[in-house]
């Protein structure tokens, strides 16, 4: 099933952003010859668009429009690989692709240009020549008069730049965008972006651009440890709630390494990230046998185990809307009105959650429907933004592997996460001390002790306990 194209955003480019509304409006003030008014060419950068809001970089899959094909609006030219899904993008402009910057297989930061776009064929070859300056340095500087270089302000003191400064040429035409921490500590420091020189890919401002602009003196790379000796640089001791990173561990002989895919790495970031939430446990058995035999009743209809823990799960929700909360400042509780529930999904190279939406209003029906959908996109990277990070409540089931019980590891952004165990038959006594043999399983919610407490988590768990041991009312 393809997925919809995701737009993005160009901008007309070929002089310094100040002078942009000149290249979208060409009739607009210039030097006049002859009684005529000069034509400045127009090229737009496409950028690497922000396809998730965790994403900060992407990979380029695959071109589909190649150097000197002629592009409509609308029409997907690159296919781009977030931390989450590929996607088809598309152009908001018509144009020539004059120029592929970040080739399929190579990654660029989000904002970074990809690509040049000429309007016309006049324009081809400067957009051409303006690929080669990008390539050699970053240098964002189209063919302007010399009163456009003349009108950019000088370049940062000396005191703050290394022995070898940019001319000033180049950072009179770098207009590269600067990273989300560049423009705090811009703003921090009042500096004006506009008069720094980008170091990073295609002239992006990076922090360190602005702590030099601002006569910042660069910290040492190397994490400080606990202890008062000072460290080796080649053998820091991490410091403390820091992770050591495999770059850092000595080599194994024989053993290969393979980077991280894009999606991997988006893994691992969210799993450190968590690591900063004060999580808690808890764990509760639950019978299963009216449970079961409801899902042989509805499963020739389709509906899967997942999706009758999901709505459970929903319905629990519905009832302790706490727990369906979240703490995203580290100040506040986040209530959400809708009961969103993420599912963990393995898929090949990496680990997704596609996220059954309002799942406590709809039935196991249209929900298993739903959830087919999902599943299908998933495998195929298909997935939209929305159909994976706009969960609620995450639910992780690796009973259908006959694990007894786990911990999962609570995503970012969100209150609590449950994980199911399998259901086993287990020796049981009733009030009356007489012995049986019933199916139970184990789940175990991890939640985050800002905003949950003990008693809330209990109390969840206890009505879904309830749920789940006379499911009629998931039929409902």
């Amino acid at each position: 099933m393809a997925a919809s194209p995701a737009p993005f955003s160009l901008s007309a480019s070929t002089v310094p952003a100040r002078l942009r509304a000149a290249a979208v409006a060409p009739l607009a003030a210039g030097p006049r010859r002859r009684g005529r008014m000069v034509v400045r060419a127009k090229i737009r950068e496409i950028f690497m668009p922000a396809l998730s809001s965790t994403m900060t970089e992407g990979k380029i899959v695959s071109w589909n429009a190649s150097e000197g094909d002629r592009v409509s609006k609308g029409d997907p030219v690159v296919v781009v690989e977030s931390d989450k899904a590929d996607m088809d993008v598309e152009t908001f402009h018509d144009g020539i692709v004059a120029a592929v910057l970040v080739p399929a297989g190579e990654s660029a930061p989000v904002g970074a240009p990809i690509a040049l776009l000429a309007e016309s064929e006049e324009e081809v070859a400067a957009a051409v020549a303006k690929a080669q300056e990008l390539a050699n340095g970053g240098q964002q500087q189209a063919p302007p008069p010399s009163a456009d270089a003349a009108a950019t302000p000088p370049p940062p003191p000396p005191a703050a730049e290394a022995p070898v400064a940019a001319p000033a040429p180049a950072a009179a035409g770098t207009k590269g965008v600067a990273t989300p921490q560049a423009k705090k500590l811009a703003k921090q420091h009042r500096v004006d972006l506009a008069k720094v020189t980008g170091t990073g890919p295609y002239g992006r401002i990076t922090p360190e651009d602005v702590e030099a602009a601002a006569g910042i003196q660069p910290k040492p790379k190397v994490t400080p440890a606990a202890t008062a000796v000072a460290p080796p640089p080649s053998a820091a001791a991490p410091a403390v709630g820091k992770v050591p990173q495999a770059a850092e561990l000595p080599p194994v002989p024989g053993a290969t390494v393979v980077p991280f895919t894009t999606m991997q790495a988006a893994v691992s970031k969210n799993m450190v990230e968590s690591l900063a939430v004060p999580a808690f446990r808890v764990g509760y058995p639950i019978l299963t046998d009216k449970l079961d035999a409801l899902y042989e009743k509805v499963k020739p209809k389709g509906v899967t185990m997942t999706v009758l823990l999901a709505k459970a799960a929903a319905m629990a929700l519905a009832q302790h809307p706490v727990v369906n909360a979240s703490c995203r400042d580290g100040k506040s509780f986040t209530y959400n009105s809708n009961i969103n529930i993420a599912v963990a999904v393995a898929i090949d190279g990496g680990l997704i959650t596609p996220v059954l939406q309002d799942a406590d209003k709809l039935d196991i029906y249209l929900l298993s429907q739903n959830w087919k959908d999902l599943v299908k996109k998933a495998r195929a990277k298909q997935l939209q933004p929305n159909e994976y990070s706009s969960g609620t409540f995450t639910l992780s089931n690796l009973g259908m592997f006959g694990v007894d019980r786990f911990d999962a590891i609570l995503p970012p952004g969100q209150g609590a996460i449950m994980a199911v165990g399998a259901s086993k038959p287990t020796v049981v006594t009733d009030k009356d001390g007489f012995f049986s043999v019933k199916s139970k399983m184990q789940v175990n919610v991890t939640a985050d002790h800002r905003i949950v407490y003990g008693a809330d988590l209990a109390a969840f768990l206890q009505t879904f306990a309830k749920i789940i041991e006379d499911p009629e009312s998931l039929t409902l």
